[in-house]
């Protein structure tokens, strides 16, 4: 994927947090990522690529194209990039491929309850609160559970039969106040539940009394001058105001779903499916479809439902959506969540599919600015040449010499106002002898159009020459012999004072300065010089490393090729020993090439 293709995504990207992928043209997923803000942190991908590592660099360079998933937290952003990561083993990602699970707080099922971290779910009628992703936000609210309401930690089965026969005895833990002694019978179990209500109450962010005694303990510390624990319980006070204990795309009270959302505009209808397993998302997708004119959100979702089960092979016995739908799929009901978790899933759905709708919305308006932009450009071109037709394919030419050694000319090709690479051609001069610029170009000009009739391939509607009226009239020879004459306009630009010269016709034709349609003919003739000056130079190049040494009898291009190879000039190939040459090219060869240099030196002296 190239820094183009990026720029022409980049006014449809959300700000919002997600999770990207990028893909390969194959459609395998080679990395996934998060963000806090999609846009830009996809920009960084294609901005400053000489200071990125190698292995991103390589990323990049072998993704086709990218999704991504727009989420309501970092924190979403991070569960769902983990889930991805372990799901699909990215090639690119490193971290996260361990296969872990997520960190829950568990408030166990038993007598007088334990309350403690895990990652495993048992559906054994405890309560499980998170997903966590911060260690220093679980330890904090651990901690803050420990303080404020001594609970046991031990694992015994603490029946009433067992407490009543004296089986346990106090521990460390009692005696430095950080249990009640509920295994002795200290505490009875209604004042004990009581304090796991208040646990729960914390840990589902429902504060009320709980932050009443915090602020009222803070006061107390406070007033009797114990300043330092009074900031410690506003620093655990303000650590809960700014956690959230509940994710959108982990859930303990989902098993498995299939999520689908649909929004539509007059032509097309855009479809989000969030494939969820064990209460974690593990699939995005979003697929677009063509409207009939009779065809409603509700006939299109009822379509689509089992050819994407079918696609990711999803097996849930559920269907969550925004509105009912009939499910022609046996075992399988529709569900229209009102509140909770489900409901939460549902709208993310929706938030994915109304932003792809805009971001392809987006991209058709941008696309048409862009093509009115070229056509804007090609039609005050046509206008100012007097053309009958829209040139659309354009072609340029130029010559490259020096004193008509190694001729070279070179043929730049401009398609929708933009030139197109893959359709420039190079020319060695095969016919002219000595430095001829008017017979190079009639030479030229006719080996192009002759090969493109010969091909049956389509003719440029403008035919730009770097030149004046010389060149101009030796092309026209070329196009005259093709039988072209009618068939396209050639105009010819002289260097300087940007004259436009026209066949048969010795009045130039002057040009605003400011046109667009200057520059693109500018444009045009200025890639067609540099492309025909680097091929002369690369040719140049070549003729003149190996003509010295091919000049030696007994020595071909081969000989020479290694030579230049291995010592890298001439001027190093000079300094060299006889022993080193002869390890390159063998004893013979070395001793003509120093015999050669050898003469050489004498004919100075």
């Amino acid at each position: 994927m190239t820094p183009e293709d990026y720029r022409k995504l980049l006014p449809t990207l959300p700000k919002q947090p997600g999770v990207y992928r990028f893909i390969n043209p194959e459609g395998t997923i080679i990395y996934v990522g998060k963000a806090k803000n999609l846009k830009n942190r996809l920009a960084s991908y294609f901005t400053g690529i000489k200071n990125q590592r190698p292995k991103t660099r390589t990323m990049v360079k072998n993704a086709q194209r990218f999704e991504y998933t727009i989420v309501d937290t970092e924190v979403d952003a991070l569960l769902l990039e983990s889930t991805l990561i372990k799901k699909f083993q990215p090639r690119y990602n490193v971290m996260l491929k361990d296969g872990k699970s997520y960190s829950y707080i568990c408030i166990k099922n038993e007598r007088f309850p334990r309350v403690f971290i895990t990652r495993r779910i048992i559906k054994d009628g405890s309560y499980y609160f998170g997903p966590y992703v911060s260690k220093w936000r679980l330890g904090t609210i651990l901690d803050l559970i420990k303080q404020l309401f001594p609970l046991r930690t031990c694992s015994y089965n603490l029946s009433q039969e067992n407490i009543d026969k004296g089986k346990f005895k106090l521990c460390l833990e009692y005696h430095i106040k950080n249990c009640t002694g509920v295994c002795t019978g200290l505490e009875d179990e209604q004042g004990y539940n009581e304090r796991i209500d208040q646990v729960k109450n914390i840990l589902k962010g429902n504060f009320g009394a709980v932050k009443s005694h915090f602020k009222a303990l803070m006061m107390d510390h406070a007033e009797n001058l114990r300043f330092e624990k009074a900031q410690q319980i506003k620093e655990k006070l303000t650590a809960f105001g700014d956690y959230q204990g509940k994710s959108t795309v982990v859930s303990t009270t989902i098993k498995d779903v299939d999520v689908f959302s649909i929004t539509s505009d007059d032509k097309m209808a855009y479809v989000n499916y969030l494939k969820v397993v064990n209460g974690a998302i593990i699939n995005t997708d979003t697929i677009e479809l063509t409207k009939n004119l009779d065809d409603d959100e509700k006939d299109i979702l009822e379509f689509v439902i089992p050819t994407i089960r079918e696609k990711f092979q999803s097996i849930a016995p559920e269907i969550l959506t925004d509105f009912e739908v009939v499910v022609a799929i046996p075992n399988v009901i529709n569900v229209v969540p009102k509140i909770g978790d489900k409901k939460k899933l549902v709208e993310l759905s929706n938030k994915n599919v109304k932003y792809y709708m805009l971001q392809k919305q987006k991209q058709a308006i941008s696309h048409q600015n862009k093509q009115t932009h070229a056509e804007r450009i090609l039609r005050t071109l046509q206008s100012d040449l007097q053309m009958d037709r829209l040139p659309m394919h354009i072609e340029c030419f130029d010559n490259s010499n020096i004193q008509g050694s190694n001729p070279v000319a070179a043929c730049v090709v401009f398609k929708n106002a933009k030139p197109s690479k893959k359709d420039y051609r190079r020319f060695h001069i095969k016919t002219v002898v000595g430095p001829n610029d008017f017979a190079s170009m009639e030479e030229v000009v006719y080996r192009r159009y002759k090969r493109l009739l010969d091909e049956d391939q389509p003719l440029p509607q403008l035919v730009i020459i770097d030149g004046g009226k010389g060149q101009l009239s030796s092309t026209m020879k070329s196009i005259r012999k093709l039988g072209l004459e009618n068939k396209m306009t050639v105009v010819g630009i002289a260097k300087q004072l940007e004259e436009i010269f026209f066949p048969g016709d010795s009045i130039p034709l002057y040009i605003n300065k400011k046109s667009e349609s200057l520059k693109l003919i500018q444009h045009a003739r200025n890639e067609a010089h540099r492309f025909a000056i680097t091929f002369h130079r690369n040719q140049r190049s070549k003729h003149f490393t190996t003509t010295e040494l091919t000049n030696i009898k007994g020595i071909g291009e081969k000989t020479a090729q290694k030579l230049l190879t291995h010592f890298g000039s001439v001027k190093k190939l000079k300094e060299a020993s006889h022993s080193a040459m002869t390890d390159v090219v063998g004893k013979v060869a070395a001793t003509k090439v120093l015999d050669y240099f050898s003469a050489q030196r004498k004919e100075k002296e």
